[in-house]
């Protein structure tokens, strides 16, 4: 039975750096680890097999990844193959004398593009019927040296212009673009998040922070130009929270007076803001 082959550019051979076997003493213990696991078939071994293959998963992700549209996420990707490659290691018989990683390799893209097309919201003809209509720009281009016009394509493909506009609107349907490339599309390039664009309704507005901080500021030196029995009147009602009553007896006057007190106070509030507003 083989053990880590190098199957792969850029795919570890099984030795991590720092680790002072060689490659044949990390491949006789794979042996040994597939032994164990073929005469016990304990999990924990199996895990150990898995940590141990797991580059393999991310090779193949990233190579089937190369050609998906900029939307799927590779880790999803990887994630699947990893489905692939316990399946793969729990059905593989060394006795077959195939090679582990050949075997595995399959598995895991067949488990990533299995996961893929359970994924896909489109039917499978109308993908289908697109990849006629690519296969056949491809050699009608290699034929004539240029790109084929609608009606040159149509006449390949068996088709009326009518039908091959129809294969255009299903394949615009099927199309997704990432909310962030939308997101920098005419902005020269530049890159934008969500979080660029959409709105964050539990945020406060700048703006209207900024004028409330003005109009703090303007309050507090109006109050701060009225008469000292007037300040203290704004100050115990809308600061301290005392209700008029009480305001009369820490100032010694009825509640009436109060009222009349409160009333002038905020008379003249009033007109030292509209002075200032129309500074």
């Amino acid at each position: 039975m083989n053990g880590h082959a190098p199957f792969g550019e850029g795919v570890s051979s099984g030795v991590l750096p720092g680790d002072n076997r060689t490659a044949d003493d990390v491949e006789a213990g794979i042996v040994a680890l597939w032994r164990a696991y073929g005469r016990d078939g304990d999990q924990a071994l199996r895990d150990r097999l898995v940590l141990h293959y797991a580059p393999l998963v991310k090779y193949v992700a990233g190579r089937v990844g190369t050609g998906l549209p900029a939307h799927v996420d590779v880790s999803d990707l990887t994630q699947s193959g990893i489905f692939g490659l316990v399946d793969a290691i729990e059905k593989f018989e060394p006795e077959r004398g195939l090679k582990f990683e050949t075997y595995a390799m399959q598995r895991i893209r067949g488990a990533i593009l299995d996961d893929l097309r359970a994924q896909d919201w489109v039917p499978r003809t109308v993908r289908g019927r697109v990849r006629e209509v690519e296969r056949g720009i491809e050699r009608l281009g290699a034929k004539l040296q240029r790109t084929p016009n609608d009606h040159e394509l149509a006449d390949e493909l068996g088709l009326t212009v009518d039908e091959l506009h129809d294969v255009y609107a299903q394949h615009q349907l099927t199309s997704v673009v990432a909310l962030d490339e939308l997101a920098t599309a005419g902005r020269g390039g530049g890159v934008a998040s969500l979080a660029d664009i959409l709105e964050d309704e539990t945020a406060e507005d700048p703006v209207a922070l900024l004028v409330d901080q003005d109009n703090r500021r303007a309050l507090a030196g109006a109050i701060g130009l009225l008469a000292e029995r007037d300040r203290v009147v704004v100050t115990l009602y809308y600061f301290e929270n005392l209700t008029l009553a009480e305001i009369g007896r820490v100032l010694g006057v009825t509640e009436s007076r109060v009222c009349q007190l409160h009333t002038r106070a905020v008379l003249r509030l009033r007109a030292k803001l509209l002075e200032t507003a129309d500074v």
